[in-house]
């Protein structure tokens, strides 16, 4: 957009953005910056140089001197809640640990190598809404021109007055002093040299698709990772976005919602996550342009209707890497997902006195429909055992096997210590002993990479609520030759080619388990959430939530009282714990009254605490939209507790 002006109508002169931005800029400076701060609000971070003509230095921003007025916003809109900013945390708690902090901006120096182009959320293909979906959407950039919007989503990322060149590192627009010429110029200039970082320094050179490296809490650097070929990307990932836990967190609206007069904390995401406004939008968009059954009419919502169903299906096979597009199979979760498997293959291939594995580890929808299954056939469930950390010991799952061994099903994340199963070895040995495998990755799907090629189960199940999706809506991807071999589970319109009083000729799969109209709207809102996942970067989300993990648990087990359960080498975002003294419900109280929402009791995972010696834990549990200070927060209460414990006895 080399104007930078909008269309007129009519004999109205056309409207120059930059010009209005400069004028929204100069209406922000008016305002003092307490007068923000004790509104409770705080705008987004300004794009533009300091002492730049956009930039002002009237407009602080909480406890930042000298922090630059937003840039492009309209008085009463744009403006979000205070939010801490995670990284400002992380330097405030442990500068050792993050030296390359700088202080004001709260964003580590040269962390971030560079302002990708990010889209509107309308009009985003990436985001799971269709192209020019949505009305009073942003003007798109112009091809070969950065989009001039710097969030995740548009919702408060409004077009800033002039948009920054895509390789242009955005340390250099904290830094500088200068007003950048290049700022006026329509073209971007050429991505700057950088010579290379010293090892273990974090670089600004443009050449990775996130950051060369991050020092965790523990002191440890992660190695650099280097940009895919052009020709060549990595599975599932562009160029990510450098991951900003505040972006993120202004795409979740509910995280803005306040309990007991406190904004929410939710830490009871391994029960269910929050979903991001493109997953909001794209179900809402479905209802409102696309509502229709599937597959059979000939009008032209149908048509769109299943176009969005199976375009979401492609989208899960392309997340799991599957090989095939007709293996995937929606279903309302992973209960029903198992209970399916268990009721078809199963009732087909399991008899009597043959043998189903299970780990201790599972989850009740991973435990009862094995049991019932070996109840009705006359079959034996064996358990494989855990250490006292709660990992799986493939040295007695060995001896569990032989020719009798049916199936194995294993979780591949504890849902209630957040344990990291080698579902991968559980499965070659499951394969040698001749028995299928099914990995339960109801738990795995939000916080790491999942091949199942590479996983090499016959069965993989996970739910899309657990995925920052809707609730209702999950999926089973089997081999062919697997699903192929199974009767449908269930009968009905939509899995028929042909019906006769005689007798029923199924449809292929996936078709053939898919009976009834489906939740077609959550399966497109699914597609959605994915997306998502795919846009940040599932990488970048797992490197995040590790880091937040280690903070949390360093600073919660040296509570008095405090004992962890399940402390595995290997753990995914769980932080189960008992407080001496407390029942896990009186813990869960005191939080919610502090507005922290974090889950108590069995977690549908009995056997696994009572190995334990447990019958009840609390369960924070984390996402990638959880930070530092809000576990602050939940550190505070568990402290006032063990406090006030100590002092009464």
């Amino acid at each position: 957009m080399t104007s930078g002006l909008l269309p007129s109508s009519g004999a109205q002169p056309p409207i120059d953005v930059d010009s209005l931005a400069r004028m929204a800029s100069a209406m922000f400076s008016a305002l003092p910056g307490e007068q923000l701060r004790t509104a409770g609000l705080q705008a987004p971070i300004n794009m533009a140089p300091a002492g730049s003509p956009l930039s002002s230095a009237s407009g602080l921003g909480p406890g930042v001197p000298g922090t630059p007025i937003p840039q492009g916003l309209v008085p009463g809109q744009n403006l979000i809640p205070a939010s801490p900013t995670s990284h400002a945390s992380l330097a405030h708690r442990a500068p050792a640990l993050l030296p390359h902090a700088t202080a004001g901006n709260g964003l580590p120096d040269k962390l971030v190598t560079e302002l990708p182009a990010y889209e509107p959320r309308f009009g985003s293909g990436a985001l799971g809404v269709p192209e020019a979906a949505g009305t009073g959407a942003p003007l798109p950039a112009t091809a070969g021109t950065p989009s001039p919007f710097y969030f995740v989503s548009n919702s408060f990322g409004h077009p800033s007055a002039a948009a920054l060149p895509v390789n242009t590192p955005v340390a250099d627009y904290f830094t500088d002093t200068t007003p950048p010429t290049r700022l006026a110029s329509a073209a971007p200039p050429s991505a700057p040299t950088v010579a290379p970082a010293p090892a273990g320094v974090i670089s600004s050179e443009p050449k990775y698709y996130f950051v060369d490296s991050v020092v965790l809490p523990s002191g440890y650097v992660t190695p650099a990772k280097a940009a895919p070929h052009a020709s060549a990307p990595l599975p599932g990932s562009d160029a990510h976005p450098p991951f900003d836990v505040n972006a993120i967190r202004r795409d979740f609206p509910i995280l803005q919602e306040r309990v007991n007069g406190r904004q929410i904390v939710w830490f009871d995401n391994a029960a269910t996550t929050q979903k991001p406004q493109a997953v909001i939008d794209r179900l809402s968009y479905f209802y409102a342009h696309q509502n229709s059954n599937i597959h059979r009419a000939a009008h032209e919502l149908a048509a769109r209707a299943t176009d969005a169903y199976e375009g979401a299906r492609e989208k899960v096979r392309a997340f799991l890497h599957a090989p095939d597009v007709n293996e995937v199979i929606f279903v309302r979760g992973t209960t029903e997902a198992i209970n399916l498997v268990a009721k078809s293959w199963g009732g087909q291939h399991v008899g009597e006195g043959d043998e189903i594995i299970v780990s201790h580890l599972e989850h009740h929808a991973n435990i009862v429909p094995w049991q019932q299954l070996a109840a009705a056939k006359g079959a034996r469930l064996r358990v494989i055992p855990v250490d006292d950390s709660g990992q799986v010991l493939l040295d007695e799952y060995a001896k569990l096997l032989n020719d009798r061994t049916k199936i194995v099903a294993v979780t591949q994340v504890s849902n209630a210590l957040g344990t990291v199963v080698p579902v991968k070895t559980i499965v070659e040995m499951a394969h040698r002993a001749g028995a299928v495998a099914l990995v339960d990755g109801a738990q795995s799907v939000s916080h790491m990479r999942v091949d199942v090629q590479d996983i090499g189960a016959d069965f993989f199940v996970f739910s899309g609520h657990k995925l920052f999706g809707p609730t209702g809506i999950g999926v089973l991807w089997g081999k062919r030759e697997r699903l192929e071999d199974m009767p449908p589970w269930q009968g009905g319109g939509n899995m028929i080619a042909d019906v006769t009083f005689e007798k029923t000729l199924y449809q292929p799969i996936p078709n053939k388990f898919e009976a009834g109209t489906g939740n077609i709207a959550d399966a497109v809102g699914l597609g959605a959430a994915i997306d998502y996942v795919q846009r940040i970067g599932i990488e970048n989300i797992g490197r995040y939530e590790h880091d937040l993990l280690a903070y949390a648990t360093h600073h919660l087990k040296p509570i008095p009282g405090v004992r962890l359960v399940g402390t595995a080498a290997d753990k995914a975002s769980v932080l189960s714990f008992v407080l001496d003294g407390y029942s896990t419900e009186e813990v869960g109280k005191a939080l919610n009254e502090e507005g922290i929402a974090v889950r108590t009791g069995h977690h549908c995972a009995q056997p696994i605490l009572r190995r334990m010696g447990l019958e009840a834990t609390v369960r924070p549990s984390l996402a990638f939209y959880n930070t530092c200070e809000e576990v602050d927060r939940l550190i505070a209460v568990v402290k006032r507790l063990a406090l006030a414990r100590q002092r009464s006895t």
